[in-house]
């Protein structure tokens, strides 16, 4: 096992820190968005997520860049990307929230490499390299051993293909997001995505309300509850997507993907801090996963 030069190898290992931060931050957001599910309907609550996220991610922008960057920034091309990127992922992350549980609805994201590198290899040309294809089984790998070593069975029902599709809109929204507004910071990028969601997800949830009487228990709704929607807005949508759109800015979906198959690790790991047990495969899995994340960016080189 060799090491690439001292400068490529801090400058990957700062990015995949990175986003190993945002999926440890998201997966925090699983647990604390069964507190609230119960009491929202997917689209208010998708809408109230998303709110919270644009009213942290938004002014910051202001503040850090000015009103100049948020006025001229593409707020059209911005909108549609965060509507399928957030808006849809996210009503498809709470049906399956609502209609299993979180540690399968981790499981499910096991997906997410295999179709950000076929996006990658698809769209963008990149060539399909021994050391991709050995990460990409290492990080297989690490969610089959996650999988064994799961406290919760794998339900293949309506809860899993939910799941699934949230990864399939997160996936391709996550790179056209980086595609789509090429002339704006991470930071830019975050608050313009997230704000354009939240506009359309309010306008969509309203709706629903009035057709279909679909509203917020608010009488169950206390202290509880609204930490828990913090915790799924503000930490686990606008700290977590701006930390995963920096580092798919520097690695690219197809290696920051990768890091998704140590979420059922992190999510055990939050429920053992709470009390839960600890689990043994799922830590191992996350090792195996992180592995091969490095190798497929030829940050660690494996000679076989």
């Amino acid at each position: 096992m060799t090491l690439t030069t001292a400068a490529t190898s801090r400058n990957l290992l700062i990015a995949n820190l990175i986003c190993l931060a945002s999926m440890m931050i998201w997966a925090a957001g699983l647990p604390a968005a069964g507190l609230i599910v119960p009491y929202m309907p997917p689209l208010a609550l998708t809408a109230a997520r998303a709110t919270l996220a644009a009213l942290v991610l938004l002014p910051l922008w202001w503040v850090v860049e000015g009103w100049g960057a948020v006025r001229t920034a593409d707020w059209r091309r911005g909108t549609w990307v965060g509507f399928v990127t957030l808006g849809l992922a996210s009503v498809f992350v709470i049906l399956a929230l609502t209609w299993t549980d979180a540690v399968t609805v981790a499981i499910v994201t096991a997906t997410m490499p295999v179709a950000g590198i076929a996006l990658e290899c698809a769209l963008d040309r990149r060539p399909f390299t021994r050391a991709l294809g050995l990460g990409l089984l290492l990080s297989i790998a690490g969610g089959l051993l996650a999988l064994a070593g799961g406290t919760v069975k794998l339900d293949l029902g309506l809860g899993a293909l939910a799941a699934l599709a949230s990864v399939l809109c997160y996936t391709w929204g996550s790179r056209e997001t980086v595609r789509a507004l090429p002339r704006l910071t991470s930071l830019g990028r975050s608050a313009v995505t997230v704000t354009g969601a939240a506009g359309v997800m309010l306008m969509a949830a309203m709706g629903d309300g009035m057709v279909r009487d679909a509203w917020p228990d608010w009488g169950s709704i206390g202290l509880r509850e609204f930490t828990g929607l913090a915790i799924f807005g503000i930490g686990s949508m606008a700290v977590s997507q701006l930390l995963w759109i920096v580092s798919v800015g520097r690695i690219g979906i197809g290696a920051a993907s990768l890091h998704m198959n140590a979420v059922p690790f992190y999510v055990m790991l939050i429920v053992f801090a709470l009390g839960g047990p600890w689990n043994w495969w799922q830590a191992a899995g996350a090792v195996v996963v992180v592995t091969g994340a490095m190798v497929a960016q030829g940050l660690v080189r494996i000679r076989v």
